[in-house]
This record gives C-alpha cells, sequence and structure tokens, in this order.
C-alpha cells in the first residue's frame, strides 16, 4: 500500500499546477484514452511472449493509466482512485455470490446466465435499461473483440447454429457474394459491405469453434513475421534482396521458410 501511495503522490506532482509537468497539465480524458488503450494490448503482448519482466513493466504502465484517469477525476470533484477500488470491490463481490455469498452455481453456462442477470439488474438500478440485446456492447472495442461480443449476445438471445457445419456454409456463402462483388468495376462500397461480411463470419466459426479470434489474428501475425525474416534470411545468404526476386522465386523462398522452426 506504500507503493500505492507513492504512485498517487507522484501523479499528484506531475498534475501540480504550479510545479507539474507541462506536458501532464496539458492532458485531459480524451488524450489519455489512446495511451490507455495502447498500455492493455502491450500488457497482452508481453504476456503473448512470456516475458513476466516486461509484464511487470507493462502492468505499471497500465496501472499509471488508472491512477491518470482517477486524478483528473479527482479534479473535476467526481470520484478518486479510492472510489475507483471501492467500486470495483463491490462489483466483484455482488457478481460473485457463489464465491462470496454461499450460492450455488450448477454448471458454466448457469453462472454465465447469472453472471449476466447481475449486470443487467445493475443497469437497471443506473436506470441504463434497454430493450435492444446489442445496444449496451461497446462500439469502440477492436473489430474482432466487438463483432464476438455481438455473436456471443445474439446467441445468448436464441440466435445462433446448434453446430459448425451451416457456419461453415454461411462463410462460403459470404465468399462467394464477395467473388461477385469483385467482378463488378468501380463497386469499392459494395467490395468493402461483403468483405465485412466474409470478416464477420470468420469471428463467428472462431466462437464455434471455441477460439479467441483477436489471439488467432495475433498468433498468424507473429507467424508470418518469422517466416518472412526467415525468407530475407535465405534470400540474403544468395547474395540477393527481396525487391530482386520474382514472385514465383519469392514463393519458393516461402515454402522453403516455412519448413524452418526455430
Amino acid at each position: 500500500m506504500d507503493e500505492i501511495k507513492k504512485l498517487l503522490e507522484i501523479m499528484q506532482a506531475l498534475r501540480d499546477p504550479e510545479s507539474g509537468c507541462p506536458w501532464d497539465l496539458e492532458q485531459d480524458f480524451s488524450t489519455i484514452a489512446p495511451y490507455t488503450v495502447e498500455e492493455a494490448y502491450e500488457v497482452a503482448d508481453a504476456i503473448e511472449r512470456g516475458d513476466m519482466s516486461d509484464l511487470r513493466d507493462e502492468l505499471g504502465d497500465l496501472l499509471f493509466q488508472v491512477v491518470y484517469h482517477a486524478q483528473l477525476a479527482s479534479e473535476q470533484d467526481c470520484f478518486d482512485f479510492s472510489n475507483v477500488v471501492a467500486a470495483i470491490n463491490e462489483k466483484l463481490v455482488r457478481r460473485h455470490p457463489h464465491v462470496f455469498a454461499g450460492e450455488v452455481v450448477k454448471n458454466k453456462q448457469a453462472l454465465l446466465q447469472a453472471w449476466q442477470q447481475h449486470k443487467s439488474d445493475e443497469r437497471k438500478d443506473r436506470q441504463q435499461v434497454t430493450t435492444n440485446t446489442l445496444d449496451e456492447i461497446a462500439s469502440t472495442l477492436p473489430a474482432l473483440r466487438w463483432a464476438e461480443k455481438i455473436q456471443k449476445r445474439a446467441a445468448q438471445a436464441g440466435f445462433d447454429w446448434d453446430d459448425i457445419e451451416p457456419v461453415f456454409e454461411k462463410l462460403d456463402e459470404e465468399i462467394t457474394e464477395l467473388r461477385q462483388e469483385i467482378n463488378i468495376e468501380d463497386n469499392k462500397e459494395r467490395i468493402t459491405d461483403e468483405m465485412g461480411d466474409v470478416l464477420f463470419s470468420c469471428v463467428n466459426l472462431s466462437r464455434h469453434l471455441g477460439i479467441n479470434p483477436e489471439q488467432a489474428l495475433r498468433n498468424a501475425n507473429r507467424k508470418f513475421i518469422q517466416r518472412f525474416h526467415e525468407l530475407e534470411h535465405q534470400v540474403g545468404k544468395d547474395g540477393r534482396s527481396v525487391s530482386d526476386c520474382s514472385l514465383a522465386e519469392l514463393e519458393a523462398y516461402w515454402l522453403r521458410a516455412k519448413s524452418v522452426r526455430r
């Protein structure tokens, strides 16, 4: 707790109107928000790489973002850091009666339903009731995560296939429609629309397979980077550069890169 107190004092010093940091004094919620998102992704990146030292540092950076927003709110007499901590403590206890109040939950599905009910009750308490199933999902989420949450919420309402085969069929249908639009000239708007449908269907397939689509794509990105590095290495060993090679030659190098395990 002494370290938390020190961090809060540092934040207050950075925002001191007379002796604080000029850059920090210029910031507000909207200018800091992008850094908050960035730090959250850097935490995820450290976890993916299994770098515990980096994870410790990135978690500190993310914590600082929470402290920063709390300081801004405190200056506006809205709330402070202790209120943030108290709110999450209360919420976690309230949403886990099976842990803190002896309530019995039969299975994982019942647990999920109870969680959603608690959230719904909280919205009613805040007078944020909506009759639309998908309205409460934040559109500011990364697109893959947003799509996944939309699909999960629709599924909870009963709008979902019972098995995976129709999901494959829907993906094939969307790819066919995309191909059709591509064959029409000056049709970028429709192509964009169909491309979005393909990606949405891919997320749905990932959900039915129990795979996190964001994580799957991040893994694919890392795999591509690793293989392209190997391709560049192989090309360089032959005394050439990537730009010197034909597409057929690069394809051959790519196949060699895929076979290398590092």
